[in-house]
């Protein structure tokens, strides 16, 4: 496959790359070396080959799913500037 200017030009304007009229010749040359090796790849034959581990073959590890507070609230009460009770004391930020 190969890209003429035009076609370039739009590839451009879509991925939002600014490119001056004498940067495209460039630019076309070097999306055409990045098809090329895309067309190398499609050649490999890879029949019998197997899948690689990828996301779609692992399962996450599960964990029981059940709500804990941590029972750490003194230790994190401990670190606030200021409290009242059991809560963090800020500032009034609305009127």
């Amino acid at each position: 496959m190969s890209l003429d200017l035009a076609t370039t030009r739009r590839i451009a304007k879509l991925a939002r790359i600014g490119l001056e009229e004498n940067e495209l010749e460039a630019t076309r040359h070097k999306l055409n070396g990045i098809l090329g090796w895309i067309d190398q790849l499609a050649e490999v034959d890879v029949t019998g080959v197997p899948p690689m581990v990828g996301t779609e073959t692992e399962t996450l590890r599960q964990r029981e799913d059940k709500v804990t507070d941590g029972n750490c609230r003194d230790a994190l009460l401990a670190c606030a500037p200021e409290t009242s009770g059991p809560f963090y004391t800020v500032p009034k930020v609305v009127e």
